[in-house]
C-alpha cells in the first residue's frame, strides 16, 4: 500500500484531498474541514501524512498517522 502523504489543498472554490504527486484530486468537498476529514481517515488506513494548505497555498498544519521516528528528537 503506497504511504503517500494526503494533501488538502483549495480546488476550484472547493476544497480537495489530493495525494503526493497525483495530478488528480482523490475528492472535492465544500469545506476545507471536511476534507480534512477525509484525508485524515486515508491518512491512517495508510499510516501516512496530512498536509492542510491555506487558501494561499501556504501550509497550515500537518498530522503525521503511523510514521514517526521513536524516541521523537528533541
Amino acid at each position: 500500500m503506497s504511504r503517500k502523504s494526503q494533501h488538502v489543498v483549495p480546488h476550484n472554490g472547493d476544497w480537495a484531498v489530493r495525494g503526493a504527486g497525483n495530478g488528480r484530486v482523490t475528492s472535492t468537498h465544500h469545506t476545507q474541514s471536511d476534507a480534512a476529514s477525509s484525508a485524515r481517515r486515508i491518512a491512517q488506513n495508510q499510516g501516512s501524512e496530512v498536509v492542510i494548505h491555506r487558501p494561499d497555498g501556504r501550509i497550515r498544519d500537518k498530522d503525521s498517522y503511523g510514521n514517526d521516528p521513536y524516541p521523537p528528537k528533541g
